[in-house]
């Protein structure tokens, strides 16, 4: 027996050293076969029909949905008892509870994941972020159907771009059935909407920014859910909302990731900026809990269509987002048509500007609405604050919220100026597409505790950094 085993090995080791000698080519082949997986299905959904602004009866309910309101705000509170009670030495404290794993964690002792909501938070946050889904899924098919192949070669997207754009739809169908899924059959379901765009560049730079405020309102509470599988599954399709958001900021020949951080932001900041393009819903929507404040309208919002993009005025479509116009970009100043390096923004993998969209020390005019206003699918919620009169911008950029007074209030206008600070050195904290937002106090907040700021916001905006 044992001289077998030795024969045996020996003749293993002889075709190994033979296997390295002589390299080995295979052929492709088609013959081999296998057992079809079962394949979940995705969750119903159509290429909707109806665009533009709500224009049926009055909404029956009207409102952010709610129960009994326990105080006006969360209290600030001191650091837990144990938050500062592990050593952090590089040490083990703690006897392992199995081999090369070290004790601690969140949903690490074994338990199955059931992949459901937990709590009144999870359910609402998931909800959000669904209604992001469903808005990106018709956006992204509306473009290709809208505007010709024509126009989209205008814009420099061949069709291979134009390809990308439709895959990341079908993406958008698989992240609506996942969190479909977990919230279960009250879930949102795909509604009606009415987009602030009448060409290509118009609608790739809101594409950009649509994406940005989706991306930054999970990270916002992405660590806060009690359902911690939940989470997991979320971080798993947000990480490709931020490879969309980046592809069209290629699209738009801007810089694809000008920051060393990605922002983080309320759920109330991304439904405010998400609702005002849902024009109706279906009959027995579910209806979300967060707060929709006014609209910050950016006068001299930077365009990235120009060539001196940060030499504009009243050259946006709306409030909230604040997207760019090419209305007034005649081609002498538009970036598209210049061949010249540092000036030419035609779609890219990246591009670097002579001329600066913005600039710390750039004056930055400001006029924002009065709360009141219907708003969101069949304007059926109300903007509110509980802010008094705005006196600071709050710059919300990667790790930092920055704020600077606001000069010469009279009649909701007002105008500050772009703070120059930065993250860590090296780092401007103010660059790429971030949020501005009006404040009656210049409250400290971190990442993970923005939401603190609520009850002193006044109105959101988007600002075109970089």
């Amino acid at each position: 027996m044992v001289a077998f085993k030795i024969s045996a090995g020996a003749a293993l080791l002889t075709l190994t050293a033979r296997s390295l000698a002589v390299p080995v080519v295979s052929e492709p082949t088609t013959t081999f076969t296998s057992t079809p997986a079962v394949t979940p299905p995705v969750r119903p959904h159509t290429n909707v029909t109806c665009h533009g602004p709500y224009t049926g009866l009055p909404p029956t309910t009207t409102g952010a949905l709610t129960t009994d309101v326990l105080a006006p705000s969360i209290p600030a509170l001191p650091p837990g008892p144990n938050a500062y009670k592990y050593p952090s030495d590089g040490k083990l404290h703690a006897p392992l509870p199995a081999p090369y794993t070290p004790s601690g964690g969140e949903g690490t002792n074994g338990s199955a994941p059931v992949y459901r909501m937990l709590s009144d938070f999870d359910y609402e946050s998931i909800a959000l972020a669904l209604y992001q889904e469903w808005i990106e899924l018709d956006l992204f098919h509306w473009g290709l159907a809208t505007f010709s192949v024509e126009d989209f070669e205008e814009a420099g997207l061949k069709a291979e771009d134009r390809f990308l754009i439709e895959f990341m739809a079908n993406q958008e169908v698989g992240h609506a059935t996942l969190l479909s899924n977990m919230l279960g059959p009250q879930a949102p379901k795909q509604c009606n909407y009415n987009y602030p765009v009448t060409n290509v560049r118009e609608y790739i730079d809101f594409c950009q920014k649509l994406t940005r405020y989706g991306e930054a309102g999970v990270y916002g509470f992405l660590n806060h859910l009690n359902a911690r599988d939940v989470g997991q599954m979320l971080l798993q399709s947000i990480t490709t909302e931020a490879r969309q958001q980046m592809i069209f900021r290629q699209f738009e020949g801007l810089f694809p990731m000008p920051e060393w951080f990605e922002v983080g932001i309320p759920q109330s900041w991304a439904w405010t900026l998400l609702a005002p393009y849902i024009s109706s819903c279906p009959a027995n929507q579910t209806r979300l809990v967060w707060q929709n404040f006014p609209a910050l309208y950016i006068l001299n919002q930077p365009n990235p269509a120009r060539i001196n993009g940060s030499n504009v005025w009243n050259e946006t479509t709306g409030g909230y987002t604040n997207t760019l116009s090419t209305a007034d970009v005649d081609k002498k100043h538009d970036c598209l048509n210049s061949t010249e390096v540092g000036v030419n923004c035609s779609p890219a993998i990246t591009h670097n500007r002579t001329n600066p969209l913005s600039y710390p020390g750039r004056q930055v005019f400001l006029q924002w609405d009065e709360p009141g206003h219907p708003i969101g699918p069949n304007n059926s919620y109300i903007t509110n604050t509980t802010a008094n009169p705005p006196v600071f911008a709050a710059w919300v950029s990667q790790l930092n919220v920055t704020y600077t007074p606001l000069e010469e209030i009279q009649n909701n206008t007002a105008w500050t100026v772009q703070p120059n600070m930065e993250t860590f050195a090296g780092d401007p904290a103010v660059n790429g597409t971030i949020f501005l937002v009006l404040t009656d106090l210049d409250l400290y907040v971190t990442p993970y505790n923005l939401t603190q700021l609520n009850p002193h916001v006044y109105a959101v905006g988007m600002y075109q950094s970089g």
